[in-house]
């Protein structure tokens, strides 16, 4: 071994002995020290380095005991034999921590997907999180109920009776981290083997996760009331993934006359059933909210998917099942040995902020904070009757721009990139992309404030013109 290669800084924060093991680790993976080449002798090499000889032989120790150096009796000390070793020097995961520090900053995002984080209940949260451990509670921190606490459970029951008229005793309710972890949970209960018919365009994830779990999924079109009852009746699937209270991405609300229909296809088969996904029912804007599809159910076969992540905040992480009896009890056969993965403290506080008021109190506030930003955006968007119609305007957090002009999509979120603004495309969200479709602009506007919308929006006008 060359030693004038070694190099110690006798200023720098990494430990002498951990410098001599790591310069002689990287001369070994990179070939410069050969299998089997003999290494100094401890004496030897902490007089050359003039370092204690304590020093030399901990970085020996600590080299024979990650396998890159053996140490022979009365022999010395050698290189080992790593043949087909792993290059530790080369990390695929910094070229993703790269490529993450280049994220581009937008000025303004008009993200569909956003939460308004600023109106969050903090105080309230904290000392409701602090009066939930005031006391000694060492039973908090066991593992509870599978399906989550019952006095969440039951909170949520009177909620959802109260707000979206959804017929769901406590026993029949889930609690789970997430939608996506309810619907891997849901595909435990009914089995593989069906086929999932989704709407087109849909919301992404659901498409992604059922193809994940191997289901055969399709997709189904849709008219202005929803997805095809026809069209679904012709594809030989089973399962109805829908939001027919606010579809995503297009904003539909699907009619009483089409759910009925959608209910009674269900109730022809006994292998049929209905996932209701009511992700943001909570804010409408025009007339009263739309009741939820599992409350005309009276063949027991929707299965009703709520969340607290659009309400409250996605970090939250906590959504609910409703589950029909006949599925309960497949559950309770097959899934009623999963513990929880929301935690019994975390239950505990959104239990508390439900019954105390907290949560309507937030919701009144939400919904006023999205009607003026809704109203706001709106007006601004006046001036674009020329180029564009609106839709999806009554509810949710989102509306849709559509272009009849020559700009393309593309074109369109070019522009406007070019201005610092960031916009979405409508065809991301479709699985087959119709022929003919409009270029639509999806227009998020929950966490952006409406002085920052205003001049958001004079940067589309500029772009778009």
């Amino acid at each position: 071994m060359n030693e004038l290669t070694i190099n110690l800084h006798t200023a720098s924060e990494t430990p002498l002995y951990e410098q001599i093991y790591q310069h002689i680790k990287r001369e070994i993976q990179e070939g410069r020290i050969t299998s089997g080449e003999k290494l100094p002798s401890s004496r030897s090499l902490c007089k050359y380095l003039e370092v204690s000889r304590s020093t030399v032989e901990l970085a020996y120790e600590q080299l024979i005991s990650e396998g890159y150096v053996e140490a022979v009796p009365c022999k010395g000390y050698f290189a080992a034999e790593l043949e087909g070793m792993y290059r530790l020097d080369v990390v695929p995961a910094l070229v993703g921590a790269e490529e993450k520090t280049e994220k581009k900053e937008w000025k303004y995002d008009f993200t569909p997907n956003g939460v308004d984080l600023n109106s969050f209940p903090y105080n309230v949260w904290r000392r409701l999180a602090k009066d939930s451990l005031l006391d000694d509670r060492a039973e908090m921190f066991r593992l509870g109920d599978s399906q989550g606490e019952y006095g969440l459970r039951s909170a949520i029951s009177r909620y959802l009776y109260q707000a979206r008229g959804v017929n769901a005793h406590p026993d029949q309710i889930i609690i789970g981290a997430g939608n996506d972890y309810l619907l891997m949970l849901l595909s435990t209960v009914i089995g593989q083997n069906h086929k999932v018919a989704l709407e087109n365009p849909t919301y992404k994830q659901a498409y992604r996760l059922f193809k994940s779990l191997s289901y055969d999924v399709c997709t189904v079109d849709m008219d202005e009331k929803g997805m095809k009852v026809a069209n679904l009746k012709s594809s030989g699937a089973d399962i109805a993934f829908v939001m027919p209270s606010h579809q995503y991405p297009l904003g539909i609300v699907m009619p009483m006359k089409r759910r009925m229909e959608l209910l009674k296809w269900a109730a022809k088969d006994p292998a049929r059933y209905i996932i209701e996904d009511d992700y943001d029912s909570e804010f409408r804007y025009k007339g009263k909210p739309i009741p939820a599809l599992q409350g005309y159910d009276r063949w027991e076969k929707g299965i009703y998917i709520g969340t607290f992540s659009k309400s409250i905040a996605p970090s939250i992480r906590v959504s609910y099942m409703v589950l029909p009896a006949p599925l309960l009890k497949e559950f309770q056969k097959k899934s009623s040995f999963l513990s929880s993965t929301v935690s019994r403290v975390d239950q505990l506080i959104l239990q508390k902020f439900i019954e105390d008021g907290h949560y309507e109190r937030h919701l009144n506030r939400i919904r006023t904070l999205y009607k003026s930003r809704h109203d706001t955006l709106m007006g601004c968007l006046k001036t674009f009757q020329k180029i564009c119609t609106i839709s999806g305007e009554n509810a949710g957090v989102h509306m849709l721009l559509h272009f009849a002009g020559d700009m393309t999509e593309e074109e369109l979120i070019r522009k406007a990139a070019e201005k610092g603004v960031r916009v979405y495309g409508l065809s991301q969200y479709y699985i087959d992309p119709p022929d003919g479709l409009k270029p639509t602009i999806m227009l998020g506007y929950a966490n952006i404030s409406e002085d920052k919308m205003k001049e958001a929006v004079k940067l589309l006008e500029e772009a778009w013109k």
